[in-house]
């Protein structure tokens, strides 16, 4: 069994977070998990029940955190020693909230809380949904024509989305830098779908459309906080034909870095 670790998931009442909660309970983890809407909180408490570690719900409004020393007050309320980031908008919804909550949630509260977490020395692990095309750069293991397909289309139609997100994925790539013994780890589905868990395509992906089931995005997280040998990078992910476990094995211990080809890598 894991020696016992406190996780604080910030999003906790998105899918993937719902999804992830039970897989780090049943390590004998605590987990406390942040919500804006206090409705939810029956619900989420639900997904304790029946675990080994202890599961807490707060409610807070992450558009609320404005600076990096508001998240640092939230993180040391909570005292975890891993973070994981799965909130957001997901590039969906009315203009105006595509507008405040895309960049106040994905974009400047992502930031906040990496930059805070990094200043955390009890912190060693954060983890950063993001998603399969958030880049600036083509990387090597992709076709021009892949490149320039995501451009004209999935980074035109979801273009405030793709802004937060790339900027928070720096941040996490250059602020895990700073800590040796901190590892900032950006996790990139592409397409989410409600399927069950399965294998997976992970590290360099061939291609940039595709399908990643929500419960193998979660899965996968748990995997990547369990592994003691894991160091920041990031990890484009698919539904694929490998065995997730196996899968975080091998790009550990290849050492595969997505970020490879970005301005900043």
């Amino acid at each position: 069994m894991s020696s016992l670790h406190h996780v604080l998931l910030l999003g906790g009442s998105g899918k993937i977070a719902q999804l992830l909660t039970p897989l780090l309970l049943q390590r004998s983890w605590n987990v406390t998990s942040i919500i804006r809407d206090p409705a939810q909180v029956g619900n989420l408490q639900k997904l304790g029940e029946g675990h080994a570690g202890k599961l807490s719900v707060l409610v807070r409004s992450l558009e609320e955190v404005t600076s990096d020393a508001h998240a640092k007050s939230l993180i040391d309320e909570v005292k975890p020693d891993y973070v994981v980031f799965s909130a957001g908008a997901g590039g969906k919804g009315p203009p105006e909230r595509l507008r405040d909550g895309t960049e106040k949630i994905d974009r400047d509260a992502a930031c906040h809380f990496i930059r805070a977490s990094v200043a955390t020395p009890s912190i060693t692990k954060f983890v950063l949904i993001s998603f399969v095309t958030s880049r600036l750069r083509k990387p090597e293991w992709w076709t021009e024509e892949i490149w320039q397909t995501e451009q004209n289309t999935t980074l035109k139609a979801l273009k405030r989305y793709y802004e937060a997100k790339v900027a928070a994925d720096q941040v996490l790539h250059e602020e895990g830098k700073k800590r040796k013994d901190f590892a900032a780890i950006c996790l990139r589905p592409a397409t989410l779908t409600p399927e069950p868990a399965g294998k997976v395509l992970l590290g360099k992906t061939p291609v940039a459309k595709g399908t990643s089931s929500r419960a193998s995005v979660a899965e996968l997280t748990a995997l990547l906080l369990d592994a003691p040998n894991v160091k920041s990078c990031w990890l484009d992910m698919h539904d694929g034909d490998e065995d997730p476990a196996a899968a975080v094995k091998r790009c550990i211990d290849e050492g595969i870095d997505v970020a490879e080809g970005e301005p900043y890598y």
